[in-house]
């Protein structure tokens, strides 16, 4: 066996896939979550009740410890689960926040967003 070869079955492997993303995660300073007063409720709730499918909206809401804003097309809102789906085209998903999204056939990407943790709705077009 040459010297090349044998260096070759030292080499660094991940035997625990996905346990680095995990670990980063953990890294990730966690936020407290804000608790809306009633008049902004409200606010939020009419924000909510003005939106249309196909809307281009930015959201800000609360998961896994902190605020995610992002921005997508309303494809549907399910108002008896309570939640908003998105879909974002060609947008690039990392692979640690890739739990939160869900591909669908047409290889669009969709988020599902818990209208609970939205703390900010803004209508873009």
């Amino acid at each position: 066996m040459t010297r090349a070869s044998r260096a070759k079955q030292f080499l660094p492997f991940d035997a625990l896939p996905g346990f680095k993303e995990a670990l980063k995660e953990k890294e990730i300073k966690k936020e407290a979550k804000i608790e809306l007063a009633e008049d902004s409720l409200q606010e939020l709730e009419s924000k909510l009740n003005e939106l249309e499918k196909g809307s281009i909206i930015k959201l800000i809401y609360y998961k896994n410890n902190r605020y995610i804003e992002t921005i997508g097309t309303v494809a549907k809102i399910d108002y008896m689960r309570k939640k908003i789906i998105l879909i974002h085209g060609d947008e690039i998903v990392n692979a640690l926040s890739r739990k939160n999204y869900v591909e669908n056939e047409d290889g669009n990407v969709n988020e599902v967003v818990n209208v609970c943790d939205v703390i900010e709705i803004e209508k873009i077009n």
